[in-house]
């Protein structure tokens, strides 16, 4: 060991508690996700203000449109996947008993997994039919 001084304690050393070094990534994949959904939000918030009132005829040739369908496909993607990431912190930091963390976590991840195949098959429907 070296001489320089450690904010860990020799409790923490003994146990081998430390980081796990997977706090920056999740980190950085919650920040991608959002900033890859301000256009797409911005894009569709305009887009389907375009065509509130239309008939159903409309609306589902709107959707069929290759750029609209993408768009929504890819919001669907990021939003389930930013909401599993934002849920998961939250699990992680408030629920203290370590079986029902991981329960939550399973229910999480499987409801957003769900949500957003039903999501995904329910646009390429319209948009392939």
């Amino acid at each position: 060991m070296s001489d320089q001084k450690s904010m860990q304690t020799s409790l923490g050393k003994v146990r081998g508690l430390g980081s796990a070094r997977k706090g920056v990534s999740h980190w950085w994949m919650q920040r991608l996700s959002a900033m890859g959904m301000i256009p797409l939000v911005i894009y569709m918030v305009i887009a389907l203000v375009t065509v509130i009132g239309d008939d159903y005829t409309n609306a589902v040739a709107w959707l069929q449109s290759p750029l609209n369908a993408t768009a929504m496909l890819l919001l669907f993607g990021a939003g389930f996947y930013h909401a599993s990431l934002g849920l998961q912190v939250i699990i992680e930091d408030y629920v203290s008993n370590e079986s029902r963390r991981l329960m939550a976590m399973v229910v999480v991840k499987l409801s957003m997994t769900g949500l957003a195949a039903l999501s995904m098959f329910s646009v390429l429907s319209i948009a392939l039919a």
